[in-house]
């Protein structure tokens, strides 16, 4: 069972360290006692609060869930329709989370082995944000086929998000923006 390490201070700063290098640097790449240190904490600290990297890795990808869910659902909450182009939106920038080097689960998919905890909170959200693409053209485009037009969607937002670091500024994820908004258009005519 997963301890609650982000209820402790100690607990919120190991998050906090292990997010930021886990994403800049890469999962494998950074070992617990950089993150303790970066924390300000030691090892043992680390371990009480989390048992062991591998649970670590998996409150990270928790939290950068439950970080992007929340900031999706609140302009969600404000935004007229197409709400569809706010979840696109919501890819090309959040405020509180770094996306230079792409989606952070998709990295961390790419160097976890598959017997991983983290894999479970991996294909959870990419599930969600399927499901959700799925209810937004629902409501968006009722006479569109949402469950063909959200896959469609879902694959382009996943190909331009693995290109961020390649691709410079953000082009595609600006291209899929226009492609998104076409196929809504097209949608709604039936076709």
């Amino acid at each position: 069972m997963t301890k609650r390490a982000d209820m402790t201070p100690a607990g919120r700063r190991i998050l906090d360290a292990a997010g930021g290098l886990f994403y800049r640097e890469g999962i494998n790449a950074v070992g617990v006692a950089l993150v303790a240190d970066t924390a300000g904490v030691t090892k043992k600290t680390l371990y009480d609060r989390f048992g062991s990297k591998d649970e670590l890795v998996v409150h990270y990808l928790r939290r950068r869930h439950e970080s992007w869910w929340a900031y999706l659902e609140e302009r969600l909450a404000e935004a007229p329709p197409p709400r569809t182009l706010t979840l696109v939106d919501a890819y090309i920038a959040h405020p509180r989370l770094e996306a230079g080097r792409g989606c952070a689960f998709l990295n961390a998919a790419a160097e976890l082995p598959p017997d991983h905890a983290g894999w479970s909170v991996i294909r959870e959200h990419k599930r969600a944000v399927r499901a959700r693409l799925a209810e937004l053209i629902r409501a968006d485009v009722p006479r569109a086929d949402a469950e063909d037009l959200a896959e469609h969607v879902f694959l382009l937002l996943e190909g331009a998000i693995s290109h961020t670091a390649v691709d410079e500024g953000g082009t595609r994820m600006q291209r899929v923006r226009a492609l998104t908004s076409r196929l809504l258009q097209e949608g709604a005519k039936g076709g």
